[in-house]
């Protein structure tokens, strides 16, 4: 007897839709009709908006359907879903042919959806520790070496040059020293790091075993939102396969080196995606900011050389230890070099990931990709790089997505998240929304951040409420200023980011509701 195998993902947003209860289903529908059915319960491609997609093995590929509800099973098995046939209006054709995966450049999420998340054979098949058996065979000057002819950068926000990071770890004297993964996925509209550890686990235990062998590092810590149980779950194991395999352990690969690593989970505290912030908690402290330098290159985790780096960064070192630094750099534009997992959310009509070399533009990404707003309204703004991006208007969409460029005209790339809004969306709430969200996430150690973002609320219900409209809105740019030039960290220094761009671009949204609503502007 033949056996059928079909495909049904497991990460969150497929699990959110039903998956399991499809799965289920599928399971029971061929009980009932003798047939040998095998399901491997994969990572999601990142099509977020065709959740979950269920694709079934043929001789020509991967078929996919989808979105598939559990409602929708008994008429795709009676359309021949079971035997490849695509008689059904949720058949999508060949997965690999799906224009939107299609169109993408994936170096680093080239597995996800493909493989059983914890499968190591699935993983080795396709080049899986190639890189880690490489970086075995180098000195660790020569590890960095070709990173930094990658020219990665932290593909977490700060965009810093991730070699220049590691070759100061590397300098420091020998000692306990340590790899920190900042999994910390706080920014609106993120989640990037989410499917690297819920659909390919092993690349980032990979690019942090990498990393160790650079520095002379012999421990690692994932810090974990705690708001990823099912990212946790999968990683954990994923991390026991991987010492079984001598993947991870006193003796990798049999090499006589050493790598450890362990998760801890975050108690919800945005500030904590600050890298500071992250290893106090580590540490079991408060999440307090800690004033650099000293850096934590020198003096980290306990006191210790500390490479941190984002799960994104980590996770590219693998391809670039497998293919080489240059190859690597052949992608992208200027000095933003390799490719960026975008993320589209908000009123997205195809929300999900996108991976693109750098210098595609937002309007290529937003229509060509996202397909436009859900609402099917005009789009007014976009917010790039989390909570505490800038608002672009429709002048910047333009303009290509690379570090330097968006850094020129206030724009920031961060995790690379892009929320959408449409015409409907009143940037005056969005304004005071930052100012509000910086309130409740500070951590308090700086004046300007703590207090500035209050005070910032209240100048803006001010405004919006008719009072003094125009010297409170003078008022507003000083208290801007105030706290990019005076606040500790990236959360006071960027908070003003988005309220100065809704100033400038939006300031009709800041004048007084009723006048607004008089006019005949949406609300």
């Amino acid at each position: 007897m033949m056996t059928t195998t079909l495909y049904v993902p497991r990460d969150t947003t497929a699990l959110a839709l039903g998956a399991d209860t499809v799965a289920a289903r599928l399971e029971r529908a061929a009980r009932q009709r003798a047939i040998d059915l095998r399901i491997v319960r994969n990572g999601s491609r990142g099509l977020c908006w065709l959740e979950p997609l269920v694709e079934v093995e043929t001789p020509e590929g991967r078929v996919a359907f989808g979105p598939v509800e559990p409602e929708d099973v008994d008429a795709l098995i009676e359309a021949g879903l079971f035997e490849g046939r695509q008689d059904h209006p949720l058949s999508l054709g060949l997965t690999e042919s799906i224009p939107y995966l299609k169109a993408q450049q994936r170096l680093t999420f080239s597995r996800i959806g493909i493989t059983d998340p914890v499968s190591l054979e699935d993983y080795t098949a396709l080049r899986g520790f190639e890189g880690l058996r490489n970086a075995l065979a180098f000195d660790s000057q020569t590890i960095i070496d070709e990173v930094k002819a990658s020219g990665l950068r932290g593909r977490g926000g700060a965009a810093f040059p991730t070699a220049i990071k590691w070759q100061t770890v590397h300098d420091q004297p020998q000692g306990q020293k340590y790899i920190v993964c900042n999994a910390d996925e706080g920014d609106s509209g993120t989640f990037a790091d989410r499917l690297v550890m819920e659909c390919d686990p092993y690349l980032l235990i990979e690019g942090m075993a990498i990393a160790g062998l650079a520095v002379g590092a012999t421990q690692g810590y994932v810090y974990l939102r705690s708001e990823y149980p099912v990212a946790h779950a999968i990683f954990e194991e994923a991390i026991s396969r991987a010492y079984r395999a001598d993947y991870l352990g006193d003796d990798i690969l049999g090499s006589g080196r050493a790598f450890h690593l362990e998760v801890r989970l975050g108690a919800g505290a945005y500030i904590c995606g600050e890298e500071t912030s992250l290893l106090e908690s580590l540490e079991g402290k408060r999440g307090l900011v800690r004033a650099k330098p000293p850096l934590p290159a020198i003096e980290g985790l306990f006191g210790r050389p500390t490479v941190v780096n984002n799960v994104l960064s980590l996770a590219a070192v693998p391809f670039i230890l497998d293919h080489g630094g240059r190859t690597y750099a052949d992608y992208g534009m200027g000095k933003s070099r390799g490719t960026l997992a975008l993320q589209l959310a908000g009123n997205v009509e195809r929300g999900g990931l996108v991976e693109l070399a750098f210098g595609v533009t937002l309007r290529e990404l937003m229509e060509n990709f996202g397909g436009g707003t859900s609402s099917g309204r005009p789009l007014k703004a976009v917010q790039v790089g989390g909570p505490l991006g800038a608002y672009l208007p429709e002048s910047q969409w333009d303009s290509p997505i690379d570090y330097e460029g968006f850094a020129a005209f206030g724009g920031v790339v961060g995790h690379g998240g892009v929320v959408m809004f449409d015409d409907s969306a009143d940037m005056g709430d969005q304004a005071r929304f930052a100012m509000e969200f910086c309130s409740v996430e500070s951590c308090g150690k700086c004046t300007p951040c703590r207090i500035g973002a209050v005070r910032g609320v209240e100048v803006i219900d001010r405004i919006r409420a008719g009072e003094r409209a125009e010297e409170n809105l003078v008022l507003l740019a000083d208290l801007c200023e105030t706290m990019v030039d005076g606040s500790l960290c990236a959360m006071g220094g960027m908070t003003p980011f988005p309220v100065q761009s809704v100033m400038k671009h939006f300031p009709d949204d800041l004048t007084p509701r009723q006048a607004r609503t008089a006019g005949g502007t949406p609300c």
